[in-house]
């Protein structure tokens, strides 16, 4: 120990702690110089390095019909762009550009398969638009403006150089989820829409139902590994879930193709036809038809069935006798006189549709609703209710037609039936002498069809009033996960049954021997109401051309079976409303003319089915045998349906399960095609189908996905 010294000892641990105190002093200086001076350069660097909290689409759920068939559903698009500096970075580029600068004949074969896929541009001209992105350096060079369906996708992608890496060809795309309706504009109105960009709903179903199908997104962070990006998820979105509504596509087909062959025959412009489940209140078909003026061609524009408030008109007059039969204060052995067809009252004259022609003179009360008499209906109502006439708008809430249904979508307008208000003196405010007569006829009310279907529902339901249901239940991945019952909103609408009865037997007598013959068929009963009512413009209804709203309104099978002397329980009810302007103008011929097709169409849909069925060990019953009382020429039409239906049969009598050949058909007859062999569909792409990913003359298996690529 005698070679220490201290004093040399504590120089060098003095230096080392000098040195330490300075490292220190300079890490804290240069950071403190990064955080202020140089903060916001290293903060943008930073983020071209990560990206915190990107969000992860779900999948929209599906809108299905009654059976499980598509009615709008997500497909891909893409737009697809050439990342050049990715390209020349790999040393790719030499697919380009061979070393003396010449194009390839990959490049050649690339243009090529371009222009032949979109052939808005030639090869050269591909190949001249190519060259400037190459020669720009871009990293964003849209190869075609617009976006492409999967389809055109998949035709891109093989094509030279484009089937390589991104990260080595340069191709590259960005995936968009678009909504598809397989059946193109069938129920439009009802399905709804959503925004395209967004995907944001904003009317009908997928507006309605969209805290469903909407789902809920998820989350992920991207973080930069060497020259690759690498996804880390954070939370998993959580898909949509499927909303399976009550619309038969069959009947929808049916009541569109019905309603505008009538449009078109009566030149109007608007038309609206729903067909309701008696029992259920199910949709099972809404069509709203609107004439674009441009191409004089019909398209599903706004919902009219329940955003429109109208005056219904003589639809309207069943409410009127209903409540007075129910109050008692009329019964069907009465009369009433009508005159030569105009009546004086209050300082305006009343007309029936006959005034030209001397009126109907004295009629008995239920020929006055079957000939559709408006002096017969007014002067009733007035003449019991004048005095007291908030007894009958109270009437007619209880009847039902002026109910607030209470329906899920943004744009229904509930029924508005004005109540008579007196002020401290007992006067009337906001009440006339005319408001009852007119009222009492269908005017003075604002009533969207489907309250004026749902109060005929009632009816042919034995008094029970049910709310009209859209959606029967929502599931997820198969599992049912929420249930949309029955809603009964009154168990009878009226005091007296007598009153149910009797306004019964008069609708179907309107069908039978009145105004309403033409929506009657041979082969089964009707029961309804015609409605012809003038539309107010700017106010009144003198102005310039006359426009008419034209009702037919009632419900089927109707009547008393022959046989068991019983009522026949109907099974559907249907409105049909056409706007048109000018005459000729008439409910019971035009808008009847529709029922008349809707109506016949689903029975003999219905016949159909039950001549059909496959009978099984368990029950050998199950085929109904042909009605004794159809004519000759329907048991040949029936015939001829089984002679294409048995062609579609085994040998054993079974349906044939195989796979049809879709290729060039339509979205809606291929769909229809593949799931009535019990497959499900998925639609990419619009136009004919192109591709199937079933070959035809396999079988299918019940509940298979099937892909339909179209184009």
């Amino acid at each position: 120990m005698k070679n220490f010294n201290s004093n040399i000892s504590l120089l060098r641990y003095t230096g080392f702690a000098v040195i330490l105190a300075l490292v220190a002093f300079a890490v804290l200086a240069k950071g403190f110089y990064i955080m202020t001076v140089e903060r916001d350069y290293w903060l943008e660097v930073s983020s071209t390095l990560k990206y915190d909290s990107i969000p992860v689409k779900p999948v929209r759920g599906n809108i299905l019909a009654s059976n499980g068939q598509q009615l709008a559903c997500n497909i891909p698009e893409y737009k697809i762009h050439m990342d050049f500096v990715a390209l020349k970075e790999s040393k790719a580029d030499t697919l380009w550009h061979d070393s003396l600068g010449n194009d390839t004949k990959t490049l050649n074969q690339l243009c090529q398969g371009l222009s032949e896929i979109f052939p808005e541009r030639t090869a050269e001209e591909f190949k001249a638009y190519l060259k400037e992105g190459y020669e720009k350096n871009s990293r964003y060079w849209r190869i075609v403006k617009r976006r492409i369906d999967y389809t055109t996708y998949q035709r891109v992608k093989k094509l030279p150089i484009f089937n390589l890496r991104s990260n080595i060809g340069g191709f590259a795309e960005e995936k968009f989820s678009v909504r598809n309706r397989p059946y193109g504009s069938l129920a439009q109105s009802v399905i709804g829409d959503t925004y395209k960009e967004k995907g944001i709903a904003y009317s009908g179903l997928e507006l309605a139902c969209d805290s469903f199908l909407k789902g809920r997104p998820g989350f992920k962070h991207r973080r930069k590994v060497l020259n690759g990006w690498v996804d880390i998820l954070d939370s998993a979105a959580v898909d949509g879930c499927d909303v399976v509504t009550t619309i038969d596509v069959g009947i929808q087909d049916l009541a569109e193709r019905a309603l505008i062959k009538e449009l078109k025959k009566d030149n109007a412009y608007t038309g609206v036809a729903i067909v309701m489940e008696v029992e259920t209140g199910d949709i099972k078909a809404m069509v709203n038809m609107d004439l674009d003026p441009n191409t004089e061609e019909y398209y599903e524009g706004r919902n009219h069935a329940i955003a429109d408030w109208l005056e219904p008109g003589s639809v309207f007059k069943t409410a009127s006798y209903f409540v007075a039969l129910d109050d008692e204060v009329i019964d069907t052995t009465m009369t009433i006189n009508t005159g030569c067809g105009i009546k004086e009252m209050y300082g305006a004259k009343m007309r029936d549709h006959n005034w030209h022609r001397g009126g109907y003179g004295v009629i008995s009360v239920p020929k006055a609703l079957q000939v559709s008499s408006n002096i017969g209906v007014s002067a009733l109502i007035d003449k019991y209710y004048h005095n007291n006439p908030e007894k009958f708008v109270e009437g007619l809430h209880r009847v039902g037609i002026a109910e607030n249904l209470h329906l899920n979508f943004p744009e229904y307008m509930p029924p508005r039936v004005r109540m008579p208000k007196k002020d401290k003196n007992g006067i009337y405010t906001n009440w006339s002498n005319t408001a009852l007569p007119w009222m009492s006829i269908g005017y003075e009310t604002n009533v969207p069809p489907i309250a004026v279907l749902t109060f005929y529902n009632a009816i042919a339901n034995d008094g029970k009033l049910v709310r009209p249901r859209f959606v029967s239940h929502i599931e997820n991945k198969g599992e049912i996960i929420k249930e949309y019952p029955v809603q009964v909103l009154k168990e009878k609408i009226y005091k007296h049954e007598k009153a149910l009865r009797e306004i019964q037997t008069i609708l179907y007598q309107v069908v039978d021997i009145g105004l309403g013959k033409r929506a009657g068929s041979k082969k089964f009963g009707v029961s309804g109401k015609t409605g012809t009512a003038q539309k107010a413009n700017n106010g009144g209804y003198k102005n310039g051309i006359t426009h008419y709203l034209l009702s037919f309104c009632g419900y089927f099978p109707s009547g008393i079976d022959p046989k068991t002397k019983k009522r026949i329980k109907p099974k559907y009810s249907c409105i049909v409303c056409i706007q048109k302007a000018g005459l000729p103008a008439s409910g019971g011929t035009m808008s009847g003319q529709v029922f008349h097709d809707i109506s016949e169409g689903i029975m003999a849909k219905n016949i159909y089915t039950k001549l059909h069925t496959t009978p099984t060990t368990a029950n050998k019953k199950a085929v109904a045998k042909p009605h004794k009382n159809l004519s000759r020429q329907e048991l040949l039409a029936l015939a001829n349906k089984k002679e294409k239906k048995d062609k579609e049969l085994g040998e054993k009598g079974v349906q044939n399960t195989n796979m049809p050949n879709l290729i060039g058909m339509g979205a809606r007859d291929a769909v229809y095609q593949t799931e009535s062999r019990g497959a499900k569909v998925i639609i990419k792409g619009k136009g004919k189908v192109l591709h199937q990913s079933k070959s035809a003359g396999t079988p299918i298996k019940k509940g298979e996905k099937i892909t339909l690529e179209l184009g």
